[in-house]
């Protein structure tokens, strides 16, 4: 079979103009960005505000292998296939990192014949989201470092600074530096941090914003430091909100692409979910509801992270209801719940499949815990054996789940007609969907609740940092926020090595900081990274420009 990239290449794309069209958008109403991409205006949101929503499919997962499981493919194969049925279909998904681009997952715009395009535009550049988002977070640090070095006239503690730098890139030298060296007019010395852009508070601002006034206000509400005399410091003290804005003003609108088979994609926000909430922008989903029958989106990682802060955040903030969960299962990815090595994942063991099967158990249950239908995909792969699939089939049968058989890799939108078929009839049933906290809980008590709830942890424990954390919050008034709980995305606790379905271990707690802009509180577990390293051999090792100056070697 062909590589992701030729089969790209290969693909027969209609001027963006022309999907628009489709989706009776008016010309006036986008800015292209050459002949495949657009900006989509606020005046098209303001003009579809009072049209009748769609249908809502979140596209979630079990917990991954290091290589993904192909979420991704599964979203834009679904809408595909819905659009094959004759159901007018949008997906909505989230942008590529270049950190795992370069890294050791990929990229995220699916794969086989179940792809967004452009997508070499779309795994790099793109429209320059990223970079703006970068810029803004770097402006605001220019301008805190700037006040401090002109007389600090806030009186910052340069030892209680807590807004970092980022850069969309993973580079581990970066996590801890110390800036201002050098003579008294190269600034002010001091540790500073580096995070991963997709972790930054201004990715998930961006994601969370309704319009322009809505993303001022709350970059203005970034808590940035404390001073001496321990009031807190925020972006607008620093009159960083303007021209942040102005950097921001074209990222907030969504972006307009397509599939392999001309399927219209929104695609918006990229905020990882093991450390940030995982979800494409509310304005993304929000327009594709707008536009479609079904709008079909994803949240990041396995449901423990991903789906849960869908449901937690997004859907309580925007005050969305998913009709309809596709959880995606691999015959792979339990095999690793099930104990098999990473290198040995091709070769058929019904043992450890069978002792893997627990983790889909697990994500199935708590799905259902929110209140919305659930079916589950199994995305096969050329290595599955019949034994294997049949073995996941018969799983699914004894917990009373829908379930599709999705081949959309390879067969692009035709590979998910039984997919498609099983999310409608998901979709005509009640949803009685709603978060799995209560706001006016205390954090520890939410966090209490997510681990026996979603986790299966029995307790929870506080390092002496986020105790101390933890009281600064209340102090400030913000325990009432939802959490955006940093974890592994490996396994179901905080332990990437607990596989399966891990039972009554503590949940430990490192750190807590709150983002005021972003409005939730995130809890940091174990030792997750929000600036993730290179592996020994990086995806970049492989990637190159020919003659033609044509991208090769992205997947």
């Amino acid at each position: 079979m062909l590589s992701d990239i030729d089969i790209a290449k290969q693909a027969r794309l209609l001027n963006i103009k022309e999907i628009a069209e489709g989706l009776d958008i008016d010309e006036t109403e986008i800015e292209p960005y050459g002949h495949y991409k657009a900006k989509l205006s606020q005046s098209l949101i303001n003009r579809l505000k009072s049209k009748q929503d769609g249908k809502l499919i979140l596209v979630t997962a079990i917990n991954p292998t290091p290589a993904g499981e192909g979420k991704t493919t599964i979203s834009v194969g679904l809408s595909q296939a819905l659009n094959r049925l004759g159901k007018k279909s949008v997906l909505a998904l989230r942008e590529p990192s270049l950190g795992p681009v370069f890294g050791i997952k990929g990229g995220a715009a699916g794969g086989g014949y179940s792809q967004v395009v452009p997508m070499e535009d779309i795994n790099l550049h793109f429209t320059g989201d990223m970079h703006a988002i970068t810029s803004a977070n770097n402006l605001l640090c220019a301008l805190l470092d700037n006040h401090i070095q002109m007389g600090n006239e806030l009186g910052i503690d340069v030892r209680r600074i807590l807004f970092k730098r980022c850069l969309d890139m993973n580079d581990r030298s970066l996590r801890n530096i110390v800036i201002g060296l050098g003579a008294k007019v190269d600034g002010i010395p001091r540790e500073d941090h580096f995070q991963i852009t997709v972790a930054s508070e201004i990715m998930a601002i961006l994601c969370l914003a309704d319009d322009i006034n809505d993303l001022k206000k709350r970059l203005g509400d970034i808590l940035v430091a404390y001073s001496y005399d321990n009031k807190p410091i925020y972006a607008r003290d620093l009159n960083a909100v303007g021209a942040m804005a102005a950097l921001l003003k074209d990222a907030i609108n969504p972006n307009l692409v397509q599939t392999l088979e001309n399927t219209p994609a929104i695609i918006h926000g990229g905020p990882f979910a093991n450390i940030a909430h995982g979800c494409n922008s509310v304005r993304a989903t929000k327009l594709a509801l707008k536009l479609s029958e079904f709008a079909v989106t994803e949240a990041g990682f396995g449901s423990d992270l991903g789906a849960e802060k869908f449901f937690d955040i997004k859907c309580r903030k925007a005050d969305l209801k998913p009709d309809c969960v596709v959880i995606v299962a691999t015959v792979r990815a339990l095999k690793y719940n099930g104990g098999v090595q990473k290198s040995n994942l091709t070769s058929e063991n019904l043992d450890a499949l069978e002792k893997g099967l627990c983790n889909l158990t697990a994500h199935i249950e708590n799905m259902r815990k929110f209140g919305a239908p659930v079916v589950v995909a199994i995305n096969r792969f050329l290595t599955d054996s019949e034994k294997e699939l049949a073995m996941v089939e018969k799983a699914c049968k004894d917990n009373g789940s829908e379930f599709a058989l999705a081949e959309v890799f390879a067969k692009g939108g035709e590979g998910g007609i039984s997919l498609a078929e099983k999310v409608i009839s998901a979709c005509e049933k009640k949803s009685d969907f709603s978060p799995i906290y209560d706001l006016e809980l205390s954090i520890e008590e939410k966090i209490e609740k997510l681990n026996i709830e979603i986790y299966g942890g029995k307790a929870v424990s506080y390092s002496a940092e986020a105790k101390k954390a933890l009281a600064e919050i209340k102090a400030l008034g913000f325990d009432n926020l939802p959490i955006c709980v940093a974890k592994t995305q490996y396994s179901l606790s905080d332990n990437p090595e607990l596989l399966g379905r891990p039972h009554d271990f503590t949940l430990n707690i490192r750190d807590l900081r709150v983002s005021a802009g972003a409005g939730f509180v995130v809890v940091y577990t174990g030792n997750i990274m929000t600036m993730p390293g290179l592996p020994r051999v990086p995806a970049a090792n492989n990637i190159d420009v020919n003659e033609d100056c044509e991208i090769i070697g992205l997947f």
